[in-house]
């Protein structure tokens, strides 16, 4: 008698409050702050061969990110790594990037917050594998980050901004923006960190720019691969430049093309 088939890998699986399914199918509750004003903070973790990359560097990101928001406290390691698991039972998704989500919760319609948040967590993994093609960029004219902003370190679910700098992107024939802080300078992507290669050291701006502490960014620089030093307003032609995440690291020219993948290997190397 012949074996069954096992199942096909499937593009994407969600969950959230012991529901399973696809993220199509998934619904959050309507009173979710997180829905109705961005009130939440979430994490995306590159998972490779069913192994999430750099997990611990993200889950204290997502907790410093709920302290400044002044959420209650997310899931644990314990949870995350568990959902994963399954997610990956249920999916056979082994290569993907998983997004966890975190809300704080249900609460009457206004801005004032609950005055005991439950919390809601929910999450998604999607089949990803890193890219590393060049990417056309343009410097955003409508969307600019602040220096010192202490919400710019915070990964919160309001991505408004960052959507309205891609999509003047697009409109322009571009893939993505570069943003501009207050002062001018050079501070990021839409949703990943700028590096410039000078004098074979990798530069990205400092965190008082206002740009996001990536994660990856953060271990390249305890690596002493990327170095932090303020941009100008533009990049040179000369100079290899990349956009950094922690599921990608995209080129901006063609002296980059032939860097990014390595440099991308040796942050998560070192893991």
């Amino acid at each position: 008698m012949p074996l069954p088939e096992s199942d096909p890998t499937q593009e994407a699986i969600a969950w959230c409050e012991d529901q399973w399914g696809h993220p199509d199918e998934i619904a959050l509750p309507l009173s979710d702050r997180g829905l109705s004003l961005g009130d939440g903070v979430f994490e995306t973790v590159l998972i490779r061969q069913g192994k999430p990359q750099l997990l611990r560097e993200h889950l204290q990101r997502w907790q410093k990110s709920a302290e400044l928001l002044e959420l209650p406290p997310p899931p644990e390691k314990s949870d995350v790594v568990a959902w994963l698991g399954e997610a990956i039972d249920r999916s056979r998704i082994e290569d993907g990037a998983m997004r966890i989500n975190w809300s704080r919760g249900s609460s009457n319609r206004g801005l004032k917050p609950p005055r005991t948040p439950i919390g809601r967590c929910w999450g998604t993994l999607h089949a990803h594998l890193p890219r590393f093609e060049t990417t056309r960029v343009v410097i955003s004219k409508k969307v600019r980050r602040w220096s010192n902003d202490p919400l710019a370190l915070c990964k919160s679910l309001n991505y408004g901004a960052q959507v309205l700098a891609r999509s003047e992107a697009i409109r322009q024939g571009a893939d993505d923006a570069l943003l501009l802080n207050d002062e001018g300078q050079l501070c990021c992507g839409s949703s990943a960190n700028i590096l410039v290669l000078r004098s074979g050291q990798w530069l990205t701006p400092p965190l008082r720019s206002g740009c996001l502490p990536g994660v990856m960014r953060g271990r390249g620089v305890d690596l002493r691969l990327i170095r932090e030093e303020e941009l100008s307003s533009t990049l040179r032609e000369e100079d290899p430049a990349v956009l950094l995440n922690s599921v990608d690291c995209r080129p901006l020219n063609e002296q980059a093309k032939t860097l990014a993948k390595s440099l991308f290997e040796q942050i998560l190397s070192s893991e």
